[in-house]
């Protein structure tokens, strides 16, 4: 199934802002995660926040064909 995942700051930095990724039916935030890690090349990325459909997620929130996926890591500033 195809999910579109949208990065923000160092996410984004790694991948680009939009990424599709090719998951299998009854896949979770953890296996956006984790695909996305998988191309992380050895980069350390900061534990994000993720978000579905514009509503915060938990690692174990199923993913849909079509769903949009939010990955927002912390972000410092003022």
């Amino acid at each position: 199934m195809a999910v579109t995942v949208l990065l923000f700051a160092s996410w984004a930095d790694a991948f680009g802002p939009r990424v599709e990724l090719d998951l299998p039916a009854g896949s979770r935030v953890q296996d956006v995660l984790d695909s996305l890690a998988a191309r992380a090349a050895g980069r350390t990325l900061p534990a994000p926040m993720v978000a579905v459909n514009q509503r915060y997620a938990r690692p174990e929130t199923p993913v849909a064909a079509s769903d949009e996926v939010a990955i927002i890591p912390p972000v410092a500033g003022g």
